[in-house]
């Protein structure tokens, strides 16, 4: 297990994120994007607004979040070919950006109108999906914002900020943050995604090589806590805002 003076491989300590940053409004188009980095991973996050929703809320009044998720062709080491369908892998990730971002939102007060969250991978360290969770929320409280100034929405409907992170056992210690180097030989994989009134909103883990225990369950639960507080920290530096609140 980890020595007080033990460190990982490129020096990080093993409750030491990556270094994290926002660079919001990136794009010119989008009525909110993020380009959001994590260490080496970095991931373009873009919200468009479209006055339409499926087919199955038609007549209902309510409006809906829907993401996608892709790997530009030379995000990895070895080129990717371009999806033109997307894979079982990318299906669940932007499914898990889609249920993290509605999960606090108040679909009600979109009116029907869908946003859309594409999150374009163009670099791939590791931590892909809790990058782009992270970079989403920051896109979709810039698309939420500009309904809102625009007198397109009249109530502000995202109840809080949500950020995600990873941790898991390598060679029996606990880390935080996992880089691919990482990520490809843990024993146990954990994503976790959080508001930031410390909520749950999705858990997702995995034994890859090796079973866990309750007690080193709650370890890497306390430790992912941990790092989503710094994200949402900078999160909210970036967006200028101490607390939740209506812009």
């Amino acid at each position: 297990m980890n020595g007080p003076e033990s460190q990982r491989t490129g020096g990080r300590k093993f409750d030491e994120l990556r270094k994290v940053k926002f660079e919001r409004r990136y794009l010119d188009f989008a009525e909110g994007s993020c380009l959001v980095s994590c260490g080496r991973t970095r991931v373009l996050c873009a919200a468009s607004v479209e006055d339409r929703v499926p087919p199955f809320l038609v007549g209902s009044g309510q409006g809906w979040i829907t993401a996608e998720y892709s790997l530009l062709p030379k995000s990895t080491i070895q080129r990717i070919t371009r999806e033109r369908a997307r894979s079982g892998r990318s299906q669940e990730i932007q499914r898990l950006i889609g249920r993290s971002l509605r999960s606090v939102t108040d679909l009600a007060k979109l009116g029907e109108r869908t946003i859309y969250i594409d999150c374009d991978v163009i670099q791939a360290d590791g931590g892909t999906r809790t990058t782009s969770i992270s970079g989403a929320a920051v896109a979709l409280y810039d698309a939420l914002t500009f309904l809102k100034e625009n007198g397109i929405i009249r109530e502000w409907p995202l109840s809080s900020l949500i950020s995600a992170v990873s941790v898991g056992l390598v060679d029996g210690d606990l880390c935080l943050d996992l880089d691919y180097s990482e990520d490809s030989i843990a024993d146990v994989d954990l994503t976790v995604v959080k508001t930031e009134s410390g909520q749950f909103v999705e858990i997702q883990g995995t034994a890859e090589h090796a079973t866990f225990g309750m007690e080193q369950l709650q370890q890497m639960l306390s430790l992912a806590d941990e790092g989503i507080k710094r994200i949402l920290a900078a999160q909210k530096e970036i967006l200028n805002i101490p607390i939740m609140a209506n812009p």
